[in-house]
């Protein structure tokens, strides 16, 4: 009779356990949007889905993007919090599994001979206790404790790998807007280098002109001038270059320091991006995942009130001699 009752009490926890539940469940708003859309759909997505900065057809912008992706210590940190958050998915998981545990103690003794009664003088005062131990638990999920808090530990996992692709995408984004950028700064460097070679012949072909007394010392002057300002700005490119460099070796993880060339700006292949594309896109940016991720699932505040208001239901036995 004692078994059946305790199995009946086993039974009704075990299904009380299944529903109920602490905290609200999210219900993700109704949108009425099109069933169909004007656009190209599959050359969007194909788009989307690739691998954008190839595009450019530059092997140097792409070794720089791995590098940057296997370097960066932004991103490592990103999935280092990764692990870190699915190890505590682990954790609370695992508090709705049976829990085994085991223990054992060896240890050597001396008894007293002045003890009350006394000590036999025929028996030996030292002797060895060896002690083992066996036991089990499981915590019964009877409000919805561990449900809640591995929902939670879930969207966290979530979160932190939207987190985490958000700053891929903000990384890939950096290098190659950079990298386009210095390229651009090259070019305006041999232009102003150009630019004042030309002036400096220019001003060559004055001075012969001055000596012969065909041009005046006004004309000259406005010349060298001229060749002195297409100098000025050599210096300036190549600080904005040095600037940038150094910004992509950040990006990099590297120390400060030239960046290698490939394609001229010129030679460099516009992505092509088609004119519409669906607002459903939207949903895969990281910024917009990650909150919605997390407020689709218990809120920390409802997973730490069932952490902290709700006790747990456990069932334990133990062995030992």
């Amino acid at each position: 009779m004692r078994t059946l009752t305790r199995a009946a009490l086993l039974a009704a926890a075990t299904c009380v356990a299944g529903c109920i539940t602490v905290g609200p469940d999210y219900s993700r708003p109704e949108v009425q949007v099109p069933a169909t859309w004007r656009i190209n759909l599959p050359q969007a997505e194909e788009v989307v889905n690739t691998a954008w900065w190839e595009q450019f057809d530059d092997p140097v912008l792409n070794d720089l993007v791995q590098s940057a992706l296997q370097g960066n210590l932004d991103v490592r940190i990103a999935a280092a919090r990764v692990d870190q958050f699915i190890g505590v998915l682990r954790s609370a998981r695992s508090q709705g599994l049976p829990q085994i545990g085991y223990g054992a103690n060896v240890s050597r003794n001396r008894a007293s001979q002045a003890g009350m009664p006394p000590l036999p003088p025929t028996l030996d005062p030292v002797f060895d206790l060896y002690q083992g131990m066996l036991s089990a638990s499981w915590q019964i999920d009877l409000f919805g404790r561990v449900r809640r808090l591995t929902e939670a530990a879930q969207a966290q996992v979530y979160a932190s790998e939207q987190a985490q692709r958000g700053v891929v995408l903000s990384l890939v984004t950096g290098v190659a807007t950079s990298y386009i950028t210095l390229r651009g700064l090259d070019r305006q460097l041999d232009i102003a280098r150009a630019t004042a070679g030309n002036f400096g012949e220019t001003l060559r072909i004055f001075e012969l002109r001055y000596r012969d007394g065909l041009v005046s010392q006004t004309e000259l002057a406005q010349v060298r001038s001229q060749y002195k300002l297409a100098q000025t700005a050599i210096p300036a490119i190549e600080q904005q270059i040095g600037i940038v460099e150094n910004g992509i070796s950040v990006l990099l993880g590297r120390t400060p320091g030239p960046i290698p060339r490939g394609k001229s700006v010129s030679e460099l292949v516009l992505p092509v991006i088609p004119a519409d594309l669906p607002s459903t896109l939207l949903e895969r940016r990281p910024d917009i995942c990650r909150p919605n991720r997390i407020w689709s699932r218990p809120t920390p505040m409802w997973a730490r009130r069932a952490r902290c208001t709700i006790p747990p239901s456990r069932l334990r036995a133990r062995s030992g001699r």
